[in-house]
């Protein structure tokens, strides 16, 4: 693809951008915005990534590990400004899902210990990560507010904090993991993934396309179960006093 057929994609934002004007959804800026950002970021990457492939260096690979970790943890962090250190929660839990993952994956010798399988699947496993924290820190900052009165009547029968948000916990977990699930239920006959449609158009061998994205969704599998649980564990503690009491929300 030339520069000049890749700007042809363009016709792709400017069909929204007309919507939303005769719309009136006042959705141009930040369109525009996010698809200038998105050049910029990805043409960047685009080069780094192409350095560091070719160094193949151990610092750089974790740098950039480090970089997706950091640039994740500040995007989901946002979603949790309620809950106190959820700035550090959120990297404790993006670097266990990396290590957790990428153990595996190295240390049974499922891919290449090389620049250009870690840091893609790295990146694809993180951003999955950072997704499904901010689904469950939604639908649990959510469902406690929802269910203060609840909660504090658990708490003054002699409940401990754990069982009194027992059903918010758990309710925030599972609705978190379920697109995930339920996308992997039908993969390959509503929709073919970014992932191996990338590798069929670059001319790789579709079964081993096939292969390498079933790789993918297994280990979202584990990434969605591990991110929505350790999140949810790091986090609920902080909602309480020393009292065990439930904290307002403006003290959460």
């Amino acid at each position: 693809m030339t520069y000049s057929t890749l700007a042809l994609t363009l016709i792709f934002v400017l069909i929204p951008l007309i919507l939303s004007k005769t719309l009136k959804l006042d959705l141009e800026k930040d369109t525009i915005i996010a698809t200038v950002r998105s050049i910029i970021q990805l043409m960047i990457v685009g080069y780094v990534l192409k350095w560091v492939f070719e160094a193949d260096s151990i610092i750089y690979i974790l740098l950039m590990i480090l970089l997706m970790i950091v640039a994740a943890t500040l995007n989901a962090r946002k979603k949790g400004k309620a809950i106190r250190g959820i700035t550090w929660k959120i990297a404790v839990t993006l670097v266990i899902v990396e290590v957790v993952t990428q153990g595996i994956l190295l240390g049974f010798q499922i891919v290449p210990a090389t620049a250009q399988y870690i840091i893609p699947i790295s990146g694809m496993l993180i951003g999955n990560s950072m997704v499904l924290s901010i689904l469950f820190l939604n639908r649990f900052t959510a469902e406690i507010e929802s269910s203060r009165d609840e909660i504090e009547l658990l708490l003054s029968l002699g409940g401990t904090p754990k069982q009194a948000v027992h059903r918010q916990l758990t309710s925030a977990i599972r609705a978190s993991m379920i697109p995930t699930i339920e996308s992997q239920k039908t993969i390959g006959l509503v929709q073919l993934p970014g992932m191996m449609s990338g590798q069929i158009i670059g001319g790789a061998d579709p079964v081993q396309a096939i292969q390498f994205q079933i790789l993918i969704l297994f280990g979202l599998l584990t990434t969605a179960a591990l991110s929505s649980i350790l999140v949810g564990f790091l986090s609920y503690p902080t909602l309480f006093n020393e009292r065990m009491q439930l904290l307002r929300s403006s003290a959460l």
